[in-house]
């Protein structure tokens, strides 16, 4: 049969416990999951650790299409048992029996389907994860990566900034630019403001004038807090402060944004998804970077919607983490100048594979730079041996 009229046969859907795309489902020691403001730092008993309000619950599905000619591809994202169960009952018969190419309409049928329960989080977690399999298989069956099937290199590298604790190993890594994880949120008052001015001045101390810092503020803030956080950080020469609020509160991002002038960029969208959300982030909200994840928008079929939308607006577009995933879309695009990696290494001091132990041989920044393989798809192979519990339809049963 002609790979080129191939069909699809089969979609698996698998949950994984410890690590993975859930990159917060990590041991106790580990800094992601210490303390870090939260939109439940408001309360003392869930303001320690992450975990302790279960940010590492959804654990992380991974999706397996397969072609009548044998090929398969995968994706990842995060979303665990309910994801994988949504994909297993009710999206797989958008996607079994349609050709590999047909993509676009069955990411429509998708979000169609579902719209009137999903449209954002858990059921565009699973969209997202369908999506990057079928990117994955078609690239497989036209032997080609998915940066050649949507539109090629506009460079030849991909540059990175580290998210973590500690932006001044991370110059010492050869990154760009650091973004540090905001510690006391709105609840602390002005005593935890100073706190957090304070860790930022004696980064900037560490890593000197040049070096890019950023603040992740993770949906912690209310405005007044923010401004006022703003206002301190740009005194120390801070590039953005980055999803203050809840991604829906469109009405504090402008008010923000309004306030930075053009001293300090303000950015979002780690957590919003589907182009409708992020049009008011361009359009309402004026916000210079959007940070669409492409394991949680929609996949690569409507980050390119998103990021084609932001590129009329003049705004970049530098996908939040995604790995391999988000590396694709961003060569391919001159206003996805650079990306975003993710220290999640338990001390943050050294270079660690993002979807660890799920991807074989993943490609991670060497001296904070990367050069994509020309492999097919997305390059990368799915390590089998990590875990994987199948989930099975129309039941809750599992087998491994």
């Amino acid at each position: 049969m002609s790979k080129l009229r191939s069909k699809i046969i089969d979609i698996r859907a698998y949950v994984v416990e410890g690590g993975g795309a859930d990159y917060h489902d990590q041991d106790q020691d580990h800094w992601i999951v210490q303390q870090i403001a939260t939109p439940m730092s408001i309360y003392p008993e869930y303001k320690k650790t992450r975990t302790s309000f279960g940010i590492n619950a959804l654990k992380t599905i991974v999706v397996e299409v397969e072609a009548d000619t044998g090929e398969i591809g995968f994706g990842i994202s995060t979303g665990g048992y309910p994801a994988a169960w949504i994909i297993k009952n009710h999206l797989d018969r958008f996607i079994v029996g349609q050709p590999v190419e047909n993509i676009e309409k069955m990411w429509d049928q998708m979000y169609r389907s579902s719209m009137y329960y999903g449209r954002k989080g858990l059921v565009m977690n699973a969209i997202s994860a369908v999506d990057l399999a079928l990117w994955d298989l078609l690239g497989r069956v036209r032997s080609e990566p998915v940066y050649s099937m949507i539109g090629g290199k506009v460079r030849e590298e991909i540059e990175f900034y580290a998210t973590g604790p500690r932006p001044d190993l991370a110059k010492e890594m050869g990154f760009i630019g650091g973004k540090m994880t905001l510690t006391y949120g709105q609840a602390d008052g002005e005593e935890g403001l100073r706190r957090n001015i304070e860790q930022a001045e004696a980064m900037r101390e560490r890593v000197g004038e040049d070096f890019w810092l950023m603040w992740d503020c993770w949906m912690a803030l209310d405005l007044p807090y923010a401004k006022k956080l703003m206002a301190k950080s740009e005194e120390l020469g801070f590039k953005w402060v980055e999803e203050c609020f809840n991604p829906e509160d469109y009405w504090s991002y402008r008010e923000l944004k309004k306030s930075a002038g053009n001293k300090m960029m303000v950015t979002g969208g780690e957590h919003d998804a589907a182009r409708y959300g992020f049009r008011m982030l361009l359009e309402f909200c004026d916000l210079d970077i959007i940070q669409p994840d492409v394991g949680w928008c929609g996949g690569i079929t409507e980050l390119i919607k998103i990021g084609n939308l932001a590129e009329s607006f003049g705004k970049m577009v530098v996908p939040h983490g995604s790995g391999v995933y988000s590396y694709h879309y961003v060569i391919t695009k001159n206003n996805s100048p650079f990306a975003e990696y993710l220290m999640v290494s338990p001390d943050a001091k050294s270079v660690v594979p993002q979807y660890y132990p799920l991807i074989k041989d993943e490609p991670t920044p060497k001296n904070g730079r990367l050069k994509l393989s020309d492999a097919p798809g997305f390059g990368v192979e799915l390590n089998k041996e990590a875990g994987l519990i199948e989930i099975t339809k129309s039941s809750n049963k599992i087998h491994s």
